[in-house]
């Protein structure tokens, strides 16, 4: 097999190989405010339960810009986003966020699209019935 034939379908092997991986990252989750009030920042007033493992995630804020324009239609009529009404697909990353000066790496879900309406079951780390 010549040298480029070779390297080519290592390189192919390799993204296939990966895909599983990068799709590994993604999750479906329940966010929600969670009740908690805090007199200094950062808070964590909002939690995100993942239903793949059942972990759930404190003080994690949402970025739903990533949302298709279908179900930003849906989040912007109502709280379903932060009341665990639904369950979305997206990934936890950490971003600084500087407040009062400080640099703070927080957990943000990037919500990529809505799954579902949320079970009550799944609800139970909200504060709001």
């Amino acid at each position: 097999m010549s040298g480029p034939r070779f390297a080519f379908l290592i390189a192919a092997a390799s993204s296939i190989c990966a895909l599983p991986a990068f799709a590994a990252a993604q999750s479906s989750y329940v966010y929600c405010d969670n009740g908690l009030r805090c007199f200094k920042a950062p808070c964590p007033s909002n939690s995100a339960l993942d239903l793949a493992t059942g972990k759930i995630i404190k003080g994690v804020s949402i970025d739903a810009s990533g949302l298709p324009q279908a179900d930003k239609a849906i989040t912007d009529q109502s709280d379903v986003l932060y009341s665990g009404k639904i369950v979305v697909r997206g990934s936890i990353e950490q971003r600084t966020q500087t407040i009062t000066g400080k640099d703070y790496s927080l957990p943000w879900l990037v919500a990529t699209r809505i799954v579902r309406t949320a079970r009550d079951s799944e609800r139970k780390h909200c504060s709001s019935p």
